[in-house]
């Protein structure tokens, strides 16, 4: 194994833990199996920390049934706070993880909250020797430079992971519900980065390259081409 060799990054427009992403997120749980990771699947619900104890509630068990389906150990990582952000014990846990997963929710609380924080930096270092780092819709605008807000017209600062890329997640749903604020997204004018829109049930993987995966598109909204391919 190549220690310095990255894990997989999944950008996904939503569907995470239900059946329909079990291949995706079995697929993504072995490559860091093979890069020397465990057969453990860490969830983050972190985005949906202002919804209360039912919406986590909600995401632990759909977490655990997926785990089950895969055949893999579950870790549930309640952090909520910028505080949890700091908790050892969770540090430790991602450490060694197979697959590292942001749920939706609130992509803005999510990243303020792992923003500078030791357990965000763990998680990147968990990613850059192999483990597997995935975000669902919350999750994967949060992993952008900029977070471009569709239901409210705000733009955010993201975990800057991937600073060249912004996402709109659910793409083929929010061009129905607000195509005018998918538009002024596009068009925005301080806008440097490929802004790419992703369907539902479908995401945009990197692995040695960018692929796609799922029934949907990933549409190239704006900049860089080397996504173009993506669109069929």
């Amino acid at each position: 194994m190549d220690d310095n060799q990255p894990g997989a990054i999944a950008l996904v427009g939503s569907g995470e833990y239900l059946p329909q992403a079990q291949v995706l997120e079995s697929e993504l749980l072995r490559l860091a199996i093979s890069r020397g990771k465990s057969n453990t699947f860490i969830q983050i619900p972190t985005a949906a920390g202002k919804e209360g104890a039912d919406s986590l509630a909600f995401w632990k068990s759909r977490g655990a049934d997926q785990g089950a389906r895969i055949g893999c150990e579950v870790k549930y990582l309640p952090v909520l706070t910028r505080e949890d952000a700091h908790n050892l014990k969770w540090i430790e846990d991602v450490g060694s993880a197979g697959l590292i997963y942001f749920s939706g929710g609130d992509p803005v609380h999510l990243a303020d909250t792992f923003r500078e924080t030791p357990l965000w930096s763990a998680i990147v270092s968990a990613w850059k020797s192999g483990a597997s780092l995935a975000g669902c819709s919350a999750g994967a605008m949060a992993f952008g430079g900029k977070i471009i807000g569709i239901r409210r017209s705000h733009v955010s600062e993201g975990l800057n992971l991937l600073p060249e890329i912004e996402v709109i997640p659910h793409y083929d749903k929010f061009l129905g519900w607000l195509p005018d604020r998918v538009s002024a997204a596009i068009i925005r004018p301080d806008a440097d980065a490929t802004l790419l829109g992703i369907d539902e049930n479908t995401a945009l993987v990197l692995t040695d390259s960018w692929r796609k995966h799922g029934p949907g598109k990933v549409h190239v909204l704006r900049g860089d081409l080397k996504f173009s391919q993506l669109l069929l």
